[in-house]
C-alpha cells in the first residue's frame, strides 16, 4: 500500500537536534532509561523461568528472552552512537510498511537518531520494541511494562478512594442533580467540571516520564479533593471544559468516544467521567474506548488493562500493601460497588472497548492498529478514513494525554497563539473534539497571548514539567 499523501506542516517538526529541547533529553536520558527497565523487567522473567522446571520448552523461551535482551541492548547502542535508523523487520504484526515506507523518504542524514523527527523517532522505538517480542514464539503475548503499570496502581489507592466515594455519592443524588440541568452553573455542570477536570490531572501520571518523580510527588499529582482541583485549576493553560459541557447539552443519549492514554490511575479517571456521563446525564448513551494495540511509551492502554483495571477493584487485598492508610469497609464497599455497575455498563454495551475484549497484543484488528502508527492526527483523513469514518459518528471525542495531543498537532513548533483549530490542519471540522493534556512535550497551540512569555521567565519548565 503506498504511503498516503501527509499533510505538509507550515512548521518544522520538534527535533532532538535542538539541544535546549525535551527531545534531545528524551533521547540521552528517557529512552535509554525505558529499555534498561525492559531489560531488567526481562532478566526478572527470565530469572524466574530458570529456576523452574527444567523442559524443552522452557529453554526455548529462555533462549529467546536471551536474544531479545541483545536486541534491546544494540538499540540503545545505535542510540547512544547516532546510528541510522533501521527498517523494522517483518514480525507478523501490523504496521511494519507504513513505518518502512515513510522511513525510506528521508535522507542519510535525517534518518539518524539525533537529527529524525522526535515523533516518528518515539513512535519507532516502540514499534521496534514490540518486532523483538512480536518474532517469537514463546513472548508474544508479553507486555515487558505490565508490572510498572500495577505497580503505579495500586500506589493510587487514596485519589481512587476518594473518587469512588464522589461518584457513589453523585449518582445517589441524580435526580436531584438532573433538576434544571440546563441552565449555566447547574449542579450538574458542576459535578461535570469536577468529573473531567480528575480526568484532566489523571494524566499527570505517565510512567515514560515518571522516571525521576518520586512516590511522594506522584501522591501531590494524584490529589484530587475540592480544594486541590481548586488550586490546580490556576494551572490550567486553556480551558474549555464549559465548552464541552455546553457542547454535550445539546446532545440525547449520545455517543463519546476517549482515545485512551495511560493504564492504572488515568484509565480509573477515564472510567469515572465515562460512568458520570452514563449515569447521571441524559447527554450520553455509551462511551466508546480506543486502548492501543501493542505495549506503547510504557504505560498505555492494552485491551487486556481496560478488563484488569475493573476487577482489581473488586480484589479487597490489590491496595492493602501499597495504601498509606488502610482502607476501611466503607471504602471497599464503594470500590467494589463501582466495579459491579463498571461490569454491568459493559455487559449492557454502555461502556464499548473499539475492539474485542479479548484481543490479544498485536492482533490485527479494523480499528485498533492506527493508534500505534508514527502517524499525525492531521494525516488521519488520508491515512486511516475508516477510523476517522468511525470517529464521525461520535458526539464528542476526548483525545487523552500528551501523545495525542502532539500527534493532534503533528509534534510542531506552532507558534503559541496558533488558533488550535488551524494546527489541527485537515482533521480541523471532521469531529467535534477536546484534547485533555497535561503539559509534558514542548509542542502548544491555541494560548492567549502573553501567555507564554511570562511562563517562560516564571517556569522555564512549563512546557514539559506535567504540572500545567
Amino acid at each position: 500500500m503506498p504511503l498516503p499523501q501527509l499533510f505538509k506542516l507550515p512548521y518544522d517538526r520538534v527535533s532532538p537536534q535542538d539541544k535546549d529541547s525535551f527531545a534531545y533529553k528524551t533521547l540521552v536520558k528517557r529512552w535509554p532509561v525505558v529499555l534498561t527497565n525492559v531489560v531488567s523487567t526481562l532478566s526478572n522473567a527470565c530469572h524466574h523461568l530458570s529456576m523452574s522446571t527444567s523442559s524443552p520448552e522452557t529453554e526455548a523461551k529462555l533462549t529467546e528472552g536471551k536474544a531479545i535482551i541483545a536486541r534491546i541492548s544494540e538499540m540503545k547502542y545505535e542510540m547512544s552512537h547516532n546510528a541510522i535508523l533501521s527498517p523494522i523487520p517483518e514480525d507478523g504484526d501490523d504496521n511494519v510498511s507504513c513505518y518502512n515506507d515513510e522511513l525510506a523518504t528521508f535522507s542519510e542524514d535525517e534518518r539518524r537518531w539525533s537529527t529524525m523527527n522526535w515523533l516518528f523517532a518515539e513512535c519507532y522505538v516502540y514499534r521496534r520494541l514490540r518486532s523483538y517480542f512480536a518474532s517469537t514464539m514463546h513472548w508474544k503475548e508479553y507486555d515487558p511494562f505490565f508490572e510498572q503499570k500495577a505497580e503505579t496502581y495500586k500506589s493510587s489507592s487514596g485519589a481512587i478512594v476518594h473518587l469512588a466515594k464522589a461518584l457513589n455519592t453523585a449518582l445517589s443524588e441524580k435526580e436531584d442533580l438532573r433538576k434544571e440541568w440546563e441552565p449555566k452553573g447547574s449542579a450538574l455542570e458542576v459535578a461535570f467540571l469536577e468529573m473531567i477536570q480528575a480526568d484532566l490531572w489523571g494524566n499527570a501520571t505517565d510512567l515514560s516520564l515518571l522516571i525521576d518523580l518520586k512516590y511522594e510527588d506522584l501522591q501531590k499529582l494524584q490529589a484530587v479533593g475540592a480544594a486541590a482541583q481548586a488550586e490546580q485549576a490556576k494551572f490550567i493553560l486553556r480551558d474549555d471544559m464549559s465548552n464541552a459541557w455546553e457542547h454535550l447539552k445539546t446532545v440525547k443519549d449520545g455517543r463519546v468516544d476517549i482515545v485512551l492514554d495511560n493504564a492504572g490511575f488515568e484509565l480509573y479517571t477515564d472510567l469515572i467521567l465515562a460512568d458520570f456521563l452514563v449515569s447521571c446525564t441524559p447527554s450520553v448513551g455509551e462511551v466508546v474506548f480506543h486502548p492501543k494495540a501493542i505495549p506503547w511509551f510504557v504505560s498505555d492502554v492494552l485491551p487486556y488493562d481496560f478488563t484488569w483495571a475493573i476487577d482489581s477493584l473488586l480484589d479487597t487485598t490489590f491496595f492493602a500493601e501499597h495504601a498509606s492508610t488502610p482502607l476501611t469497609k466503607e471504602d471497599t464497599e464503594n470500590l467494589v460497588t463501582l466495579a459491579q455497575r463498571w461490569k454491568s455498563h459493559v455487559s449492557s454495551g454502555k461502556f464499548r472497548l473499539s475492539v474485542p475484549l479479548d484481543t490479544k497484543i498485536g492482533a490485527k484488528t479494523a480499528l485498533g492498529g492506527f493508534w500505534t502508527t508514527q502517524y499525525a492526527y492531521q494525516d488521519l483523513p488520508a491515512a486511516a478514513p475508516e477510523v476517522l469514518e468511525e470517529l464521525q459518528r461520535s458526539d464528542l471525542v476526548i483525545f487523552k494525554g500528551d501523545l495525542n495531543y502532539r500527534k493532534l498537532l503533528g509534534d510542531a513548533w506552532w507558534p503559541t497563539t496558533t488558533p488550535f483549530e488551524e494546527s489541527l490542519g485537515p482533521l480541523a471540522g471532521k469531529i467535534t473534539l477536546l484534547s485533555l493534556r497535561t503539559n509534558k512535550a514542548d509542542t502548544i497551540a491555541g494560548l492567549d497571548e502573553g501567555i507564554a512569555e511570562r511562563l517562560d521567565k516564571e517556569a522555564p519548565d512549563w512546557r514539559v514539567s506535567g504540572k500545567r
